[in-house]
């Protein structure tokens, strides 16, 4: 396991660079942590350092927003709060998603944990005392 700290919102574009060196062509993350912990900030900081122009916010309410960067890769951004069954993510056709080598940065997947790919990276958010963020990134 690897941790990757945010002391300030000023550096969580260095991190997010950090991040994206880390994975490689790994595609799909599953995000832990509290409402607030900053998960989506982070996607979009990632997405910053992608190179995507586009307004990035939480897909709360569309379950999956699609971002592109300049080289027309696509980044994709899930936030599954809001559904009730596991049933709902077949029902969207998730594995066109989570199988086209796109990245997928997925927001409380414990709510479909069943259906994740087996080479998923979880990305565990906690707040600190002092405000800083870590993220545990387990690359098993």
């Amino acid at each position: 396991m690897i941790e990757l700290r945010i002391k300030s919102l000023a550096d969580i574009n260095s991190v997010a660079k950090q991040f994206i060196e880390l994975v490689g062509d790994r595609r799909v993350f599953a995000m832990y942590g509290a409402m607030g912990v900053g998960k989506t900030t982070f996607v979009k900081a990632v997405c910053e350092e992608l190179g995507v122009g586009d307004t990035i916010n939480s897909p709360t309410f569309a379950i999956v927003n699609e971002y592109r960067t300049p080289e027309d890769k696509i980044v994709y951004h899930f936030d599954f709060y809001r559904i009730e069954d596991v049933q709902e993510a077949y029902d969207f056709g998730y594995e066109d998603y989570f199988y086209s080598k796109a990245m997928c940065f997925i927001e409380w997947p414990e709510r479909i944990e069943s259906i994740l790919p087996t080479d998923v990276i979880n990305l565990n958010f906690t707040e600190e005392e002092d405000g800083s963020r870590t993220i545990q990134v387990q690359m098993d």
